[in-house]
């Protein structure tokens, strides 16, 4: 344990340097609430501060160490009990919900359901490499029932750790935050439109896309675990009552006909070309390394409408929270211990936003939150170079949305 604090010590002292970005220009206005402290809303020409990708002898220590078994005992039990630890202390009672689950007749309790659930899914018997990994402190990673059980009950955690003023109901406002970014940037679906939600975990954001968009046709979720689409589809067969409404699960749950969930894989969805209206990615990217991502956006380009779609939702490396944090290798170290492409991610966020101006019509970038983005990409004509154009720091060069996440050693507001 003392070779352990030396290492920290010593990794506390890796810097980052500073980049920049340059912003590009229009006349769209956001809605007030979106901005913390602008005189105006059009888009910034300042340069901004960007740290720079994570290199140096410290670092690569470091690397070694997250790598490390014992690493791994230390960080991962510690990151998931303090996600635990925050949603049990903002009124999100973890245990009562993952106990009802898992007690409920599902695959993963029956033999005979199981081997039907993976006969049909037999074409995903073989994942690429970066979805076997260890992450999100499971060890089988999304291939897991656990990870299935877990996996609304820590989105609501997340809210709270972001919304903390909001208690319980703090994933309401984090997710409701990027919905208003995604509107105030024009985001749009046709009447009878088809919406795909790529990554879609046990449909949670799906859900939300079917409230937000009642005259929408159809809602497809997708994602590449069986575990995920197994147990999502079971909640909305059983449209449980949430907790605040006096049942036993984290959010109340009705069910829906728009709404279909599937097994498949982001980066080829078997979908027709020029079939979907939006295509969704909520809180995804970061969790693929930079090729797979850019594939994704491919296939999201193959398969929209002329004049569809694409809106991602993400972690903002550009925002200070997200900067400063990064910047202190040791609380960094506890976020990306269960995170294996949160580096590659922050790193490679330029490459993503390239490939979507030089592909698509239409880009545009807003803060959500103090930390998080919202993007809209337009399909269509292109005429002649495209600029992203973004809205998320002001003419002082200051991120428009307060930060109001919670410390690293905070459970509570």
């Amino acid at each position: 344990m003392k070779c352990i604090g030396v290492l920290f010590s010593f990794i506390s002292m890796v810097r980052l340097g500073q980049g920049f970005v340059i912003i590009g220009k229009t006349n769209q206005h956001l809605p007030s609430t979106q901005l913390e402290s602008t005189s105006t809303n059009q888009p910034s020409s300042v340069i901004q501060n960007k740290a720079k990708p994570r290199t140096g002898f410290a670092q690569t220590l470091l690397d070694l160490a997250l790598n490390s078994p014992l690493w791994k005992l230390i960080l991962v039990p510690e990151a998931r009990k303090n996600i635990v630890k925050t949603a049990e202390a903002n009124g999100i009672r973890w245990g009562e919900s993952y106990n009802w689950i898992k007690t409920q007749h599902g695959p993963w309790n029956d033999d005979k359901l199981l081997t039907e659930l993976f006969a049909v899914d037999r074409s995903y018997a073989q994942y690429p490499e970066y979805y076997t990994k260890e992450f999100h402190a499971y060890q089988e990673g999304n291939l897991s029932w656990n990870a299935a059980f877990e996996q609304e009950l820590a989105s609501r955690a997340v809210g709270a750790r972001n919304f903390p003023d909001y208690g319980p109901d703090g994933e309401d406002a984090f997710r409701g935050s990027f919905e208003s970014a995604i509107l105030s940037l024009g985001g749009t679906c046709p009447t009878g439109g088809v919406i795909c939600d790529l990554g879609c975990g046990t449909g949670t954001s799906t859900r939300r896309l079917a409230a937000m968009f009642q005259e929408a046709g159809t809602l497809i979720g997708i994602d590449l675990s069986p575990y995920f689409i197994s147990v999502g589809k079971r909640l909305l067969q059983l449209k449980p009552k949430g907790q605040k409404d006096g049942g036993t699960w984290v959010t109340t749950i009705e069910s829906d006909d728009r709404l279909e969930l599937r097994v498949g894989d982001a980066e080829s969805t078997g979908l027709e070309d020029c079939s979907v209206d939006v295509v969704n990615l909520s809180l995804v990217i970061h969790e693929l390394p930079i090729s797979s991502t850019i594939q994704v956006c491919k296939e999201t380009l193959r398969i929209l409408k002329p004049g569809g779609q694409l809106w991602i939702s993400e972690m903002d490396f550009d925002s200070p929270a997200y900067a400063a944090q990064r910047e202190n290798a040791m609380l960094f170290s506890l976020l990306r211990s269960t995170e294996p492409y949160l580096d590659e991610y922050a790193d490679g966020c330029e490459d993503i936003r390239q490939y979507l101006v030089e592909h698509y019509a239409s880009v545009k970038i807003t803060a959500a939150t103090g930390r998080h983005y919202a993007l809209v990409a337009t399909k269509g004509m292109r005429n002649g170079n495209v600029a992203l154009v973004d809205y998320r720091f002001d003419e002082n060069g200051n991120y428009r949305v307060k930060d109001t996440h919670l410390k690293v050693w905070e459970s509570k507001s």
